[in-house]
Formats: structure tokens, C-alpha cells, sequence
């Protein structure tokens, strides 16, 4: 029996890599896509075929929908030509930037910026793959421990996450009869280059979030990563349109 492939959009760096490594740990076969980092994205296939499981890198720029009908095109063609299959089994939504304003100070462009990378591509992103995803498969969106707890700067980032809540309930709700699942995993903050590194870089901001975190630290890309994973095995299977969330017990 072929492995299963996952696609993972945003999986060349940050909660990516660690995302799609960790799922050809347990044998799943990748698809992830970058923007402009391409040989990033060739290196993290090379440790995916490394650990013993198949890759693609793809471009694609989440912000601009009019690119999104030739992506599943050299979706389709990559796997026929790779696995020999017109089908995947799991979609995780993870692409992604951050922008901190304060709501007084948002610009029109920032929101729209937001809205068409964090909103609207996995809408409509997630919409033209479906002929793509097998019967039984599941979908995973990212959204940020921002829309249970308030952080100065986040206004409109944090709108778009809670708005991809609300839209997983309906994806599970209505894709429910083919049998596939659809959750939504809420990390708190992460040490990545995420946002310009801040919670890795920034020691104050490190501590603050360490001493307001039940766990006592800041989040690692391995505790995201591993609940990806996590969230796609078949152990999972039966929680559906749920909202996960992995702080470490941020603002309890």
C-alpha cells in the first residue's frame, strides 16, 4: 500500500520544517510548498527523502488567489508523475506571516494583507484542492493562541485566526459526509523567525511569555510540530471541527 502524502503550505521554515519532518517520521509522504525560498524548500526535501519518505517543493504565494488554479494544476501533475496517484490524503493550511499593529495604527493594506493570506487563501485554497483529497482525509488549519487571550498589536492578525475557527467548524460540518475531518491547531507563542524572531530574540518578551506560561518556557517548533503530527495519525480520527490548542498553558 502507497504511503499517505501530506500537503503542507509554508513548509520550507519555522513550524513547517518541523510540521512536515516530523510527519516523514511516521512515514507520510510530503508535498510542501514555499513563496521565495527555493533552495530552503529543495533542502528540507532532501532531509524528507533522508528520513526515508517522498517530497515536492512547489512554489506558492498564498497572498495572490489568481495563482491558485495553476498550483493545483502542477498539484495534480506532481502526483502523477511522483507517486502515480491524482489524489492526497491530509491539507495542513500553515502559511503565514505576522504583522504587529496596534488596532489604532492598522492600515488598510496590513488587514488586506492579512485577510488574503491568513483568510481568504484558506478558504478558497482548501475549495479548489477538495476534488484532490481522498475520501477519509483531513484538514488542518493554523490558528494562534491570539484569539483566546489579547495581546496588544494583534487586532486584525487575530481576526482573520478567529475567523478560520468559525470556518472549520463549517469545513467539518460539510465535508463530514466524504469522511473527512477538520480541525484547527492553536499554537501560543513559538520560538521561530516567525514575526522577525521576536519571542526567540527578544529576551524580555521570551521571559514574559515563559513566567505567563503554565509549563514555565516558551514554546519549541518541536511542540507544534509533534501535535501536527499528532492531529493527522489515526489516533485522532475522531475529533472533528474542534479547536486544539498548544501554549503550554499560556494566560490560564
Amino acid at each position: 500500500m502507497s504511503n499517505k502524502i501530506a500537503l503542507v503550505t509554508g513548509g520550507s521554515r519555522g513550524l513547517g520544517k518541523n510540521a512536515v519532518l516530523k510527519l516523514a517520521e511516521q512515514g507520510i509522504d510530503i508535498i510542501l510548498t514555499y513563496n521565495t525560498q527555493h533552495h530552503e524548500a529543495e533542502t528540507v526535501v532532501r532531509e524528507i527523502e533522508y528520513i526515508g519518505a517522498k517530497a515536492a517543493a512547489l512554489q506558492l504565494d498564498v497572498s495572490n488567489s489568481q495563482t491558485f488554479d495553476s498550483f493545483i494544476e502542477n498539484v495534480r501533475s506532481t502526483l502523477a508523475k511522483i507517486w502515480e496517484r491524482d489524489n492526497f490524503n491530509f491539507l495542513v493550511n500553515n502559511a503565514g506571516i505576522g504583522i504587529h499593529a496596534s488596532f489604532a495604527d492598522t492600515t488598510e493594506a496590513q488587514f488586506d494583507l492579512l485577510m488574503n493570506i491568513h483568510l481568504k487563501a484558506p478558504f478558497f485554497l482548501t475549495q479548489k484542492l477538495l476534488p484532490l483529497i481522498a475520501d477519509g482525509g483531513r484538514i488542518l488549519n493554523v490558528s494562534s493562541g491570539l484569539t483566546r487571550f489579547c495581546l496588544p498589536g494583534y487586532a486584525a492578525y487575530s481576526t482573520m485566526k478567529g475567523a478560520m475557527e468559525v470556518l472549520t467548524r463549517y469545513q467539518a460540518k460539510e465535508l463530514g459526509a466524504r469522511g473527512i475531518a477538520v480541525n484547527i491547531l492553536a499554537p501560543g507563542a513559538i520560538e521561530t523567525d516567525f514575526g522577525g524572531g521576536t519571542v526567540r530574540d527578544n529576551v524580555q518578551v521570551n521571559q514574559y511569555v515563559a513566567k505567563n506560561t503554565a509549563l514555565g518556557r516558551v514554546g519549541m517548533p518541536d511542540d507544534i510540530g509533534g501535535m501536527i503530527a499528532m492531529l493527522l495519525s489515526e489516533h485522532s480520527g475522531w475529533a472533528n471541527g474542534q479547536r486544539i490548542e498548544a501554549s503550554g498553558g499560556m494566560f490560564l
